[in-house]
């Protein structure tokens, strides 16, 4: 496995102080972006112009989450805005493996998200092309929900095909992240962890993420 890494999920920030949140969560390895458009998924958030913005008031990498119909259409703009990861839905692609090639031919590390019903058969096939996997622990489109635990065995099937092939790749986590579940999911062999309002519904933001990583290792 990979150190634990905690990605603080801005869906679940007070966005009419986004610089103010950012600052607040100072020492998070990633910053979660979830990209949604009313299609893919039902609600409606942020674009390229605002990831933007946000590039422009934090070094904190920015993880990009496409929960879009047609990601192929938004790729050179995330690029341009200064995503680091970015991370497109199995589902939503019919041509992954050229989504997935673009991604990292505009220079950003390439990712793959699978909703909780998609097995790990259907994602084998793109593993050695991306640089990480995105298991969603919850359906995909609001914050708030509860972990879905059963999606562990497919966290541990990716590990096992990462140790059997000597693979560098990380296995990232969302939905219902918080202290009580996250041992339960870096025992299966996640890396990242997308936590919401386990960071952002707390006071202390530098201590809820301490509180994680120790969480974590338990």
């Amino acid at each position: 496995m990979l150190p634990v890494a905690i990605a603080p999920s801005l869906l679940s920030a007070d966005f009419a102080r986004l610089a103010d949140e950012i600052a607040s969560v100072r020492g998070a390895e990633l910053l979660h972006v979830d990209v949604m458009d009313g299609r893919f998924v039902p609600n409606l958030t942020i674009g390229a112009p605002v990831v933007a913005s946000l590039r422009k008031v934090t070094d904190i990498p920015l993880d990009c989450h496409l929960m879009v119909q047609n990601p192929d259409l938004l790729l050179e703009d995330f690029a341009k805005a200064g995503a680091r990861y970015l991370s497109v839905h199995i589902e939503a692609c019919p041509h992954l493996h050229r989504t997935v090639q673009r991604v990292r031919a505009l220079g950003m590390a390439p990712g793959v998200a699978l909703n909780p019903h998609t097995s790990f058969a259907q994602l084998e096939p793109i593993l050695p092309f991306v640089d990480f996997v995105l298991v969603m622990s919850v359906n995909p489109g609001f914050g708030g929900q509860s972990f879905i635990a059963e999606v562990l065995g497919k966290v541990r099937a990716i590990d096992a095909w990462r140790k059997a092939n000597r693979s560098s790749l990380a296995i990232e986590i969302d939905g219902g992240i918080t202290a009580d579940t996250i041992a339960q999911a870096r025992q299966a062999g996640c890396d990242w962890f997308v936590a919401g309002s386990a960071v952002f519904g707390k006071p202390d933001r530098a201590a809820a993420m301490a509180n994680l990583r120790v969480a974590a290792v338990r």
